[in-house]
């Protein structure tokens, strides 16, 4: 298709995004470590023509028996096997910059990309939870300002170990495909590493891999803006996110890169139902409950703030000073954030933000119809260029979602007949990163 477009992307991880999916009737509980479940995630997400696959990643097991396991396999061996199995679709993997070494990951993910066609998708996170740290040294978590100039610097590493070996189909056979010209050293040493370089993979079919990052914190969003191609974000109320892509512009230009270079695509959870009833019926299954009282007293316990049948009336409208936050907290900032921004546009009372939050993400729930408009909204208004979308039951939600809203978006002209493009890059409209500047220092 021609022009502008919407991207999505689906969250691949588990058993859903529901804590309860896992138990949802009809499906195996412990799908979670079944190769199985995620091949068929990867084909449906394929069959539906979206643009990417999402697997987040938390290197340590976190034992609430009360819910899904979240993290498992390891997505960058994960997606080697679906890039073997399933055409087209772009994988987005996480990989912490805290917990790896530069040169390494650089070589797995140029790997990768090589095996796929150009289809890897970076998501840096320089992780927060000291559960991870006590993984891999008995070093405490480092301050959250530490961990971005770490993450920074990691970035900016890869991205030169990426581009220092030409590609052979750029070299011509008499010459030295090994030489200073086209395996150059990066001779990087910085605060956090020192590094020779070239790596021994050279470029690859996209360039690069592309880059994205979920920045929500000051020092979050300069990253993005520094680095990320695509960004992912808790936003929750249309203006927000108007100002969320204004800020991250700004960023961009003053680390002196163009700002169409970024795509931003928050989370949005999709719960679709033959009628509005219908949905919320199987919203609050989800969650184990069989009316809307339960589904609110969960929402505030799940989001550890406080227990709303004592202190909350589930009909007044929130105060936004219940959602402060500070900028340098050890918990991610963005969700926090994001219910802030609401409550503080909008009078909203528990019972109405159950009903538009879920997962600490914009909820669309309702009808096939319903769940189109909401994700047409945003982005017809140009406030994003689309969502990464939470199934809350894997793998059997991608096929609903591809059979009931999936064609609403098409016939919108919103969203492709077909797969475009013969690499991620290609898809979203990116280009080369050989053709743009390299960043470098701190504007």
């Amino acid at each position: 298709m021609t022009g502008r477009r919407l991207f999505l992307s689906v969250a691949v991880n588990s058993t859903g995004s529901a804590g309860r999916s896992w138990a949802w009737p009809g499906t195996k509980w412990n799908r979670f470590s079944d190769w199985d479940h995620y091949l068929r995630s990867a084909q449906l997400a394929h069959d539906g023509l979206f643009d990417i696959i999402f697997v987040s990643d938390h290197p340590a097991l976190q034992r609430d028996n009360t819910s899904r396991p979240l993290h498992s396999f390891d997505p960058t061996v994960l997606f080697s096997a679906i890039a073997a199995a399933v055409p087209d679709i772009g994988f987005l993997l996480t990989a912490s910059s805290s917990y790896n070494s530069p040169y390494n990951l650089a070589r797995r993910l140029a790997t990768l990309d090589h095996i796929s066609g150009g289809r890897v998708i970076w998501n840096v996170v320089s992780s927060f939870n000291p559960d991870i740290a006590a993984n891999f040294s008995a070093a405490p978590l480092p301050p959250r300002a530490e961990r971005y100039r770490r993450a920074d610097e990691f970035v900016e590493v890869v991205k030169k170990l990426w581009l220092s070996w030409d590609s052979p189909d750029d070299v011509a056979p008499a010459d030295n495909v090994w030489d200073e010209t086209t395996a150059r050293r990066v001779d990087h040493h910085g605060e956090f590493f020192d590094v020779t370089g070239p790596l021994n993979v050279p470029i690859g079919p996209q360039g690069h891999p592309v880059i994205s990052q979920a920045g929500a914190s000051q020092a979050g969003v300069d990253l993005a803006a520094k680095h990320a191609d695509i960004v992912y974000a808790s936003l929750l109320h249309k203006q927000a996110a108007f100002d969320y892509k204004a800020q991250l512009r700004a960023r961009a230009i003053a680390h002196h890169r163009d700002p169409d270079d970024i795509r931003l695509m928050p989370g949005i959870t999709a719960i679709v139902g033959a009628t509005r009833a219908e949905a919320y019926r199987k919203h609050e299954a989800l969650h184990g409950f069989t009316g809307e009282d339960g589904l609110i007293a969960d929402f505030f316990k799940r989001a550890a703030l406080f227990d709303i049948t004592d202190r909350l009336d589930p009909d007044r409208p929130l105060d936004p000073t219940l959602f402060d936050y500070t900028e340098d907290q050890s918990r991610p900032v963005g969700f926090v954030r994001s219910f802030a921004e609401l409550t503080a546009a909008e009078e909203v009372t528990p019972r109405q933000l159950v009903r538009r939050v879920e997962g600490g993400h914009r909820l669309a729930i309702g009808t096939p119809r319903e769940v189109a408009d909401t994700i047409l909204d945003w982005w017809a208004d140009g406030a994003v260029d689309g969502f990464n979308i939470h199934i809350p039951v894997l793998p059997d939600g991608i096929a609903e979602f591809n059979r009931d809203v999936t064609p609403l978006l098409q016939s919108a002209g919103a969203f492709p007949t077909a797969y475009d493009g013969s690499t991620i890059r290609e898809r979203l409209g990116l280009r080369d990163p050989r053709t743009i500047p390299a960043v470098s220092g701190v504007a």
